[in-house]
């Protein structure tokens, strides 16, 4: 089912599976473009049927309250990424040989010939940071470009609005990727593959086969992360372009092809002529905001792309200063009686809360929430020699409070047991107590906030609220 010329989706019968973020923006797309859509929802609550409402307006049919059941004569369905590919809908698709397109897929297909290309960015943890690090290099190359995709401006919105790209700087999940069979960026990165959203994708095999698609036919560069095999694994099972180079980046010093760290400079060695002798310097570490091990890698993998799109050394430097991390990414709130006191709350699993802590020598360590079926032993043994103490909040504390008796015994834990609103407070004054000064008090998680809070903005926010009282 093509879709170069708008008259293909003239009458085409599209359902497109869940209301999400990204479905009612489908939906709209595709019954502009003249498809007869059909939008299935298995919730049916005050929410659905006000969006039902705004899109019946508009002349789309929506069936709340069973997303299980394909409707009739259906010739293609649009998920929304949360979808879980065993859902029933999915199966009765594939019994049927109905193609199964993820919003990213659509919006893929929907480009125009002259389209601007990809430079994709996948990872279990870092993703966002990279994206926007990529944008503010290629914005101080002056291309005109935008941070989309699973963050910021919707693909659709980028590919199908006003604006003009030269290159777009696009984040891509696991789920995104799993519906996104023809997608073929430029060049992209796979930051570092942890365990995650495993009930999603029901084993790590297949978590890391979507991540890997996103190599598939990369015409440039397919970037990969030297201190993580798995990365550089699937670039060797990418099937890509004739000419497409494997990039490594390094916290070391690097070889031929690849970009890594020097005395303080982060340098190119594959960018460059004659790349067995020679080295560009791009950025000092100290352009690195923050210069947390993580997230020099972070912009190393963004400085990859951006080299491979063909950016001047000079534009890496000017764009890695002009980026600000977002809030609740290791956000220094602020310093009382000589302890930092420091905001990690999108550490929400243990791989991003190992890269945290490892930034740091010594540390009081606020963690705890939902563990999402994680564990913690690795992360405990990993990082014990770093921590000074430790407080436990929300619900599955006791997994982690059991993973430091095994492995960091002489660690005073201080283990709270209460979930309201006060506990971040009495959690803040706890690791106070146990800090002295020149250590960090570290609120990294390593589990999801729904437990006590709305999300992991909020749960920054009632840190730094506390860490403020501290200091009044």
């Amino acid at each position: 089912m093509g879709s170069r010329k708008v008259t293909d989706w003239q009458g085409k019968n599209v359902t497109v599976a869940g209301l999400g973020v990204s479905g009612i923006p489908a939906a709209k797309v595709l019954h502009g473009l003249g498809a007869k859509v059909t939008v299935v929802n298995d919730g049916d609550d005050a929410r659905a049927r006000a969006q039902a409402a705004e899109l019946e307006a508009l002349g789309i049919t929506v069936r709340l309250g069973d997303g299980a059941t394909l409707p009739e004569g259906t010739e293609l369905i649009v998920t929304t990424p949360g979808w879980k590919p065993d859902k029933p809908l999915f199966a009765a698709a594939h019994a049927a040989g109905v193609p199964v397109w993820g919003d990213v897929e659509l919006a893929w297909r929907l480009r125009g010939p002259d389209a601007a290309p990809w430079l994709a960015v996948t990872g279990t943890n870092g993703k966002t940071t990279t994206v926007q690090m990529l944008a503010c290099i290629l914005e101080a190359a002056g291309l005109r470009t935008a941070a989309v995709g699973n963050i910021g401006v919707s693909l659709l919105d980028a590919v199908l609005g006003e604006e003009r790209y030269d290159v777009l700087a696009v984040e891509l999940s696991s789920y995104q990727l799993h519906w996104a069979p023809s997608l073929r960026a430029h060049s992209a990165v796979v930051l570092n593959l942890a365990p995650d959203h495993l009930d999603w994708h029901g084993s790590m095999e297949a978590y890391a086969r979507d991540k890997g698609r996103i190599y598939e036919g990369n015409r440039v560069a397919c970037v990969y992360n030297v201190a993580d095999k798995a990365t550089e694994d699937l670039v060797r099972e990418a099937d890509v372009e004739e000419g497409c180079r494997a990039i490594g980046f390094t916290l070391g010093t690097p070889g031929p092809s690849q970009l890594g760290v020097v005395d303080g400079i982060l340098v190119d060695r594959a960018f460059v002529e004659n790349r067995q002798k020679n080295a560009q310097e791009l950025a000092e570490v100290s352009d690195v905001n923050p210069p947390a091990p993580h997230n020099i890698a972070n912009a190393l993998a963004a400085a990859a792309l951006a080299r491979a799109y063909g950016v001047p050394a000079r534009a890496v430097r000017d764009g890695l200063r002009a980026f600000t991390p977002d809030a609740h990414r290791i956000a220094h709130v602020a310093d009382v009686d000589g302890v930092a006191y420091v905001d990690d709350s999108k550490a929400t699993n243990t791989h991003a809360t190992e890269a945290s802590l490892a930034a740091y020598e010594s540390i009081v360590w606020i963690a705890g929430g939902l563990a999402k079926g994680a564990t913690f032993d690795e992360l405990v043994a990993r990082s014990a020699k770093r921590l000074r103490g430790a407080v436990l909040i929300g619900a599955d504390r006791a997994l982690i409070r059991d993973a430091l008796a095994r492995h960091a015994p002489e660690v005073p834990v201080v283990d709270l047991d209460r979930t309201d609103t006060g506990a971040m407070l009495q959690a803040v004054q706890e690791a106070r107590r146990l800090a002295r000064p020149g250590d960090t008090v570290l609120l990294a998680p390593a589990c999801a906030s729904m437990d006590m809070f709305a999300n992991y903005n909020q749960r920054g926010d009632a840190f730094a609220e506390a860490v403020r009282e501290l200091g009044a």
